[in-house]
């Protein structure tokens, strides 16, 4: 087995004497009674990456978005090269080497991946455009992700959710016109597994020595910890601190966000059961799944299973299909499915968040008996009815906003209102909301704060200590420390089942390169 992966961080240089390319003083956004915003002063150098860090609602995407050009402050300058920017918009940006890579993938999916270069490179016109937009794009996916196995023809609705992120990036870095001078990344390694997370934060050291600067927005503090000159902390739409690199740790990050919890590498020895291994029953859920059923998973009664390996090698397929028999199967058994894909497949972008979070409420309606007794009595059965159902559904919703911490807007809002990390927890409380047996979570804590994240995990034990059963698929390997056995996934199959002590990163990594299944 020949793995290719970095033995140590790479090491950010100091860029403290680098030129201001970016200055922002005194800048203020709000959206309607959201202050989202409030008088930001803060600095960007060529040359350095600055990590951001915040929980979610803290105003990161939002700051972004108008270091982009999509939004303007209400109050406060902003200035590029030194001169204040005036009519700055998504033109300007560009056209001062400003990219930005969203946390809500931009890509238009019926679009091939040449085509969807030239929507932010109007440049690629003429005779034999699409050839050089292919060109560009390998050679900058071959520069940030070895091995990607992309041909550039392929259309975005055909790749997977990794290899959009993937896409997206390498367009954001691809120079065609104007420089590159600063790419705005928003929780870009969310849909990578590790192996290509550290192919990226290896390009974007060796991008800020070639002078471009990063701001690298992300939730896993450990990458912000490896590849940060300088850490933006941001609480409540304000600056809670700015971090310098010596000296900087995960811990010291969390603490300047205000969040009250420990950053550890979790354990088995570690983490909570909260006496799962007493729930658990000898009944078992079991599938086999592929051509011929050679991929055989199975899960007990309150266990939590986890599904890992590189990114795109059959996961997601897996918890689909499990999806389908398990409701084909045991229709007396219900099921729940957190989306990954949360634009795609998870939320209704014209709902409101609280229809978003209980639509077992829009979908199941009046059942005929209420029907009926409505029609005799002039509808006042079904008027309470419909009123009692209401007064559930606030009450279900109100409980999991607080139990999970939504913030943002209130629960009528739409749900776009919302900041992506909490959009995902709706999904997430959507799913422990119902009454599933058997809970399927497609990398459920993608773009989510690390302190919702150690609620959600101590959720998932909660639950499984009741009987429920979980199979998670993670891209972030710390998780599957919580699971009780993980199945690595290689081509499709099962290269090997690991218990929760067997789980280690040297483990997982060797177990996602090997070539015969388990």
């Amino acid at each position: 087995m020949n793995v290719s992966t970095s033995a140590s961080p790479p090491q950010p240089m100091h860029a403290a004497h680098s030129p201001v390319l970016v200055k922002l003083a005194g800048i203020s956004k709000t959206f309607g009674q959201v202050k989202a915003l409030s008088d930001i002063h803060f600095e960007f150098r060529s040359g350095e990456c600055v990590g951001i860090a915040g929980h979610n609602g803290a105003g990161k995407s939002t700051l972004m978005a108008i270091l982009a050009g999509v939004f303007q402050p209400d109050q406060g300058a902003l200035s590029i090269d030194g001169q204040q920017a005036t009519g700055y918009d998504a033109n300007a940006a560009r056209a001062a080497g400003v990219r930005c890579v969203f946390q809500e993938l931009s890509l238009c999916a019926n679009l091939s991946v040449a085509e969807n270069m030239c929507i932010v490179h109007p440049e690629l016109q003429g005779r034999g455009w699409r050839r050089r937009a292919t060109a560009l794009m390998i050679e900058q996916l071959d520069a940030i992700f070895p091995g990607h196995g992309l041909k550039g023809h392929e259309l975005v609705a055909d790749l997977t959710l990794t290899q959009r992120q993937m896409v997206e990036i390498a367009r954001g870095f691809t120079v065609v016109g104007a420089p590159v001078k600063l790419v705005i990344l928003d929780e870009p390694t969310s849909s990578l597994d590790a192996h290509t997370a550290d192919q990226l934060l290896v390009f974007i050291r060796e991008a800020a020595r070639r002078g471009i600067a990063s701001i690298l927005i992300s939730h896993m503090l450990r990458e912000i910890e490896r590849v940060a000159d300088r850490v933006l902390v941001m609480r409540d739409g304000t600056v809670a601190g700015v971090l310098p690199r010596e000296g900087l740790t995960q811990d010291a990050i969390v603490r300047a966000m205000g969040q009250h919890v420990e950053v550890e590498n979790a354990s088995a020895e570690a983490r909570t059961r909260l006496e799962g291994d007493q729930k658990k029953t000898a009944r078992r859920f079991e599938w086999a799944l592929g051509p011929g059923g050679h991929l055989k998973i199975d899960a007990m009664r309150g266990e939590v299973i986890g599904f890992a390996g590189l990114a795109g090698q059959g996961q997601t397929e897996a918890l689909l299909a499990i999806f389908q028999a398990a409701t084909k199967r045991r229709a007396h058994e219900r099921v729940a499915f957190v989306a990954g894909d949360r634009a795609r497949d998870g939320v209704f972008p014209l709902w409101s968040i609280a229809q978003n979070l209980d639509i077992r409420w829009l979908f199941g309606g009046l059942d005929e008996a209420a029907r009926d007794a409505g029609a005799a009595s002039g509808g006042k059965a079904g008027r309470a009815r419909m009123m009692l159902d209401l007064r559930a559904m606030r009450e279900l919703v109100q409980t999991w906003r607080e139990r999970i911490g939504i913030r943002g807007a209130g629960m009528n809002a739409g749900i776009l209102s919302l900041s992506g990390g909490n959009q995902q927890k709706v999904l997430f409380a959507r799913a422990l909301a119902s009454d599933a047996d058997l809970i399927l979570m497609d990398d459920p804590t993608r773009g989510v704060d690390i302190g919702t994240k150690r609620d959600i995990y101590q959720l998932v034990r909660s639950e499984a200590a009741k009987g429920r059963t979980f199979i998670w698929y993670t891209t972030e390997n710390d998780e599957l420390a919580y699971c009780d056995r993980t199945f690595v996934f290689r081509l499709g199959r099962v290269t090997r089942v690991l218990d929760a002590e067997q789980c280690t990163e040297e483990s997982l990594l060797a177990a996602s390169f090997e070539e015969q299944p388990a």
